[in-house]
Order: structure tokens, then sequence, then C-alpha cells
């Protein structure tokens, strides 16, 4: 494992990484897609790294959006699972053990923790970050604040109309 300043080190690199990835494209859906592949592949121990994007046709809803990983579920109600509960209350859900979460949602069985940031522009939520690992308590208070400050990056640079 990984000191606290070299994991901090290796957030900086990502940050640097969104910026440079993200730098003059607005679309959404080009961005949370970049976003999603460049996260998978830069940051060790994830089996599934995505967003889940708040359904047009109904505000309490998720609905699948850009990811890298297994297949998942496409729908989530914001009453259901770690996703749900991160739209619902709209903070972050730090999630050691996904088998200890009431109502956890398995699209993947190897999963064990989990981490969901939410992803708000505009005064209004417009999807969740769904990070998931084969490892127990994977994440922490640092990968917490290192994928808020790349996701900043995101929500800043991008048109989400």
């Amino acid at each position: 494992m990984s000191t606290p300043e070299a994991k901090r080190a290796s957030y900086d690199t990502l940050l640097a990484q969104t910026q440079a990835l993200l730098h003059g494209e607005r679309d959404w859906l080009a961005n949370l897609a970049q976003f999603a592949a460049l996260v998978f592949n830069a940051v060790p121990a994830l089996n599934w790294a995505g967003f889940y994007r708040v359904s047009p046709a109904n505000d309490q809803e998720l609905v699948l959006g850009p990811f890298q990983g297994k297949v998942a579920c496409v729908r989530i109600a914001f009453s259901r699972g770690v996703c749900g509960a991160c739209a619902r209350t709209q903070e972050i859900q730090l999630v050691e053990d996904v088998h200890a979460f009431p109502g956890h949602i398995a699209c993947d069985a190897a999963s064990r923790s989990e981490l969901v940031l939410p992803v708000a522009a505009g005064g209004r939520l417009r999807a969740v970050f769904d990070l998931d690992s084969p490892e127990p308590a994977r994440f922490d208070a640092i990968d917490a604040e290192g994928f808020q400050r790349a996701l900043a990056v995101l929500v800043d640079g991008t048109d989400w109309a």
C-alpha cells in the first residue's frame, strides 16, 4: 500500500491528466466517456468506473452513462443501493464492505468496496460517479478528495444542456 503522500501525488497526476484530456472539449457525453476511461486505466484496483446520470424522464432515477468495466445495471432508483444513496443525499458514499451496505445492488459479484460521488452543475445533480473495487476497504478520504478535485474539472469544463 502506498503512503498517504504518494497517494495524494497520484491524484495530483490524475488532476493534471484530466485537465489535459478534457481541455477545450465541452460535450457532456464525450467528457464523461473520456473521464471514465482515464480513471479506469489510471487508478489501480478498480473493476468498474463510470457514471449514472439523472434520468431526463424521471428525476428520482439514475440511468447508466459512460463507464468502463463489466456490463452494469441500467436503472437505479434514488431509493436503492449506494448510487441511489449518493443521488438522494448528494453526499459522497464511501463503503468499505458493500455486503454490509443495506440494499446494495450487486451488479458484479466481484465488487467488495465502493466509492460514489455526486456530480452537480448549474445548481442541480446531473449524475453520480461510481467506482467499484474487488478489494475490501479499497477507498478512503484521500481517494474521495482526489476524485472530487478531478470531477470539479469535468463539471466546470462541460456543457450539460
